[in-house]
């Protein structure tokens, strides 16, 4: 095999050298010719398809460890779905969405009275892209620095070591590798009848970029992503629907007790939620669009309209046109490429990371698993530690989690502690008048060693990096309870809760 790869690399670069073409051309052939190639193939240390997040911090370390890297990316933006049309504006609009919603009806009370206050939508989304083209030109900025060539084109498997790349600008190139990494993201799972036009019925991508609040909006799904979205436009002054088929909110992996917290939260924030209820079919003949509902177990049906639809029912692996057929990559049944535990495929030198194979879909599993992929490869060993991933919900309250959640213990039969302690009992959250939620743990019973940690409430989404990094080192809830912490601080309730787990609180 290794013979046959190295006839085939050969016979690559030999096609493209320009001693091949006919010396009768005249030179605006030999420019058409180049044209339509715009370089020879060359040989790379590392080939990356995909410049998401899995894949530029791939490139990044591969040139901070001295490889010859080409990343190649079909966005024309560096960042991929996280940094162009997820995590990063999302964060924007909720961020100002909430700045907007508190002005309007949270300041009276701190002493502080506010005349008219307007909406500029359009300033709004200005604001969130000029954060999102910030973010991506330093991206090119540290490939340059480490000396990856970014290749803005669409890459597909000419064979095991060669992927032609069909480029922006036009015209087409090759770059061969000697190792491959494919790091090529997820897309939105579309919903069977309902034809997405980003603008009434909408993705996450379309819920960045709407020209108007709508009146109403139903999302599809109660996860993170359609409750992040759910509450900007909510905020903005939408009627917001959620219909979520599970009998909670936040996904299978958020706590059942710090889910049902937060829907009540949430609802009395003015959102509406329908759970165990899937929704049958949708009409969008109409002014509105009318989707019929069913209780997910059977049950009533009704009828409810939208001006707006937001598809929010998960994500799923994108591999169309990557040609990983042509060169027989194994995918399993729901799309994912399958990997060994040094990401490689059934192609030693074909690695694999990110949203494309197993695992949660999360930006930060995903920079994790590009480091470690390159350690893998120049070092023999790499670590991602996949019971210490958290988990961030970025409504307001946030809502963070980490390592096993309640209803995990007890279907494992696991035998657990549980300590809590109430964000209205912190002295912080008290002084900012932001005391909704509460942080709790979970320990086991003998050696006291960490289990899970689960908060919603202010400042969670930074306050899970310490539940994280507790984890990771095995740390004990006493551990942390006889960690001091700076007062006066929301994470003194993080403490407060490992107090009462191993023994008792002070402040409650």
């Amino acid at each position: 095999m290794l013979s046959t790869a190295s006839i085939s690399r050969t016979a690559v670069r030999s096609a493209f050298r320009q001693s091949t073409l006919p010396k009768v051309l005249a030179p605006t052939s030999i420019a058409q010719w180049r044209r339509t190639y715009a370089s020879q193939a060359e040989e790379k240390d590392l080939v990356i398809i995909g410049g998401g997040v899995a894949g530029y911090v791939a490139a990044i370390k591969a040139g901070q460890e001295g490889m010859k890297v080409a990343c190649i990316e079909k966005r024309g933006a560096l960042g991929g779905t996280c940094l162009n049309v997820g995590c990063i504006p999302s964060k924007s609009l909720l961020n100002n969405s909430h700045i907007y919603h508190q002005i309007l009806h949270d300041t009276k009370p701190r002493g502080i009275e506010v005349g008219d206050v307007k909406l500029n939508l359009a300033q709004l989304m200005k604001a969130k892209d000029t954060s999102v083209t910030g973010l991506t030109k330093g991206i090119e900025f540290l490939f340059k620095k480490n000396g990856v060539e970014y290749i803005k084109g669409t890459g597909t498997f000419a064979d095991e070591h060669t992927v032609n790349v069909e480029l922006n600008d036009g015209g087409e190139t090759s770059v061969v590798g000697k190792n491959i990494i494919i790091a090529t993201g997820s897309e939105a799972t579309p919903f069977p009848g309902l034809e997405i036009d980003e603008k009434r019925v909408i993705t996450s991508t379309g819920a960045l970029s709407l020209q108007k609040v709508p009146e109403s909006m139903v999302v599809i799904g109660g996860g993170i992503i359609g409750l992040e979205m759910g509450s900007v436009w909510s905020r903005l002054g939408a009627k917001v629907t959620v219909v979520e088929f599970l009998d909670q909110i936040g996904g299978p992996g958020m706590d059942t007790e710090i889910s049902k917290m937060s829907q009540k939260i949430l609802k009395k924030q003015g959102i509406n939620f329908k759970l165990g209820t899937k929704v049958v079919s949708g009409d969008t003949s109409g002014d509105k669009i009318k989707l019929q509902l069913d209780a997910a177990k059977g049950g009533k049906e009704e009828t409810i309209d939208a001006d707006v639809v937001l598809v929010a029912i998960g994500r799923r692996p994108y591999t169309a046109g990557l040609g990983l057929d042509k060169i027989g990559v194994d995918v399993d049944e729901r799309g994912r490429v399958v990997i060994d535990s040094e990401y490689r495929t059934n192609k030693p030198h074909i690695r694999c990371i990110g949203d494309v194979t197993f695992g949660p879909m999360l930006a930060h599993k995903a920079e994790e698993e590009a480091v470690a992929a390159i350690e893998y490869l120049k070092k023999g060993y790499g670590h991602v530690n996949y019971a210490a991933i958290p988990s961030v919900m970025y409504t307001h309250p946030e809502v963070a989690w980490v390592g096993q959640s309640e209803q995990d213990l007890k279907k494992d039969n696991i035998k657990y502690r549980v300590g809590t302690f109430p964000f209205s009992a912190n002295s912080r959250a008290k002084t900012n008048l932001d005391t909704e939620g509460m942080v709790k743990m979970l320990a086991d019973p003998e050696t006291d060693r960490l289990l899970g940690v689960h908060i919603v409430g202010p400042n969670a989404g930074e306050m899970i990096a310490e539940a994280t990094l507790a984890l990771e080192y095995g740390a004990s809830s006493e551990d942390i309870a006889r960690t001091c912490h700076a007062h006066p601080t929301l994470a003194e309730a993080f403490k407060e809760a490992a107090m009462a787990t191993y023994a008792k609180a002070i402040h409650y």
